[in-house]
């Protein structure tokens, strides 16, 4: 039973289509399919361990030299073809794709929009019981409508994103996302199938009390991380990393905090990925009033260059992140 005055987020999407830029209706849509293929991947976390085919390796590797994991492909599956069952998108890209799917039937062809996504995020963690997720950002196609998707599709700066969030299945499911109107959280009921309002207007703390970062790294970070890390440590700030990028900033979003996967002399461009990692999480976070950048530049006004780009990222609650900033800057 529906928990009294509770918005559910199919209600949510149509109330609000008017905040949408473009045509009332798409995003209804398009979110519906990413709201049914959470679920679908959410049934299979809550098997992990039980069932076989949700645990272990693939033993293949992706196109970022990681290892899949057997519900890495499950997921990417799963969300490509409920997005390539809806109109309006006419193509995907993929973490765990090589290049991008141009959806090329003739209704693909007139789909007005482009996904790109990280279907499952902080995929080690699976087999340890740990948060993971999936990111996805949804962009306006910059191709003519009723050909096939191009590379300049998706190759967009984050500024041009319609509309970004991310799934997060722990504790319980939320699915968090803004279309640049407010940030909004929602909470699935697995009794009734369905996603509720939970947290509504989302706002991150101007200051927090958490850091976030792999401190194995510490001795090839620049001199500008080391010191705020020493700098957070002298103020007894609380260390917080999870190793699942949705799951650590989830917290942050929530606490208030700062999460880093900065350059190191190994990685001199990070690890995480511009598109689909960086940049949603980026418009999430400026949406709920924080900051995100790679330490000089602004994460959604870096011009991507390559499908798979990989760029340093600070993300967190605005004063943190300025302060960082300022560190560079001098």
């Amino acid at each position: 039973m529906r928990p009294p005055g509770i918005t559910t987020l199919g209600e949510f999407i149509v109330q609000n289509q008017h905040s949408f830029p473009y045509a009332t209706g798409e995003l209804s849509r398009l979110l519906s399919a990413i709201r049914l293929a959470a679920k679908v991947v959410y049934s299979q976390t809550n098997k992990a361990g039980l069932v076989d085919q949700v645990m272990g390796s693939m033993g293949a590797t992706n196109i970022q030299g990681e290892e899949q994991k057997k519900l890495d492909v499950y997921a990417n599956d799963v969300f490509i073809n409920a997005l390539r069952a809806r109109l309006e998108v006419c193509g995907v890209a993929s973490e765990e794709e090589d290049s991008f799917i141009a959806f090329d039937s003739e209704m693909g062809k007139q789909g007005k929009y482009v996904v790109l996504m990280d279907p499952l995020d902080g995929s080690s963690n699976i087999d340890v019981n740990v948060s993971i997720g999936t990111i996805f950002a949804i962009y306006r196609r910059v191709s003519r409508v009723g050909s096939v998707a191009r590379m300049e599709d998706f190759l967009q700066a984050g500024t041009a994103q319609v509309a970004a969030g991310y799934v997060i299945y722990g504790s319980s499911t939320m699915l968090v996302y803004t279309t640049g109107n407010g940030v909004n959280g929602f909470t699935f009921d697995p009794a009734v199938g369905v996603f509720y309002l939970s947290h509504p207007s989302m706002q991150i703390p101007a200051q927090g009390h958490i850091y976030s970062v792999n401190e194995g790294n510490y001795n090839s970070f620049d001199r500008q991380i080391r010191q705020y890390i020493d700098q957070c440590k002298e103020r007894t700030y609380s260390a917080r990393y999870i190793g699942s990028l949705v799951a650590d900033f989830h917290r942050n979003l929530l606490k208030g905090g700062i999460y880093l996967y900065p350059a190191t002399a190994k990685s001199s461009n990070g690890k995480l990925r511009l598109l689909y990692e960086c940049n949603p999480l980026a418009m999430i976070v400026e949406q709920a009033g924080g900051k995100a950048s790679n330490g000089l530049t602004r994460t959604l006004e870096i011009k991507p260059a390559a499908l798979h780009q990989r760029v340093p990222f600070i993300v967190g609650s605005q004063h943190m992140v300025d302060e960082l900033e300022q560190m560079y800057k001098e």
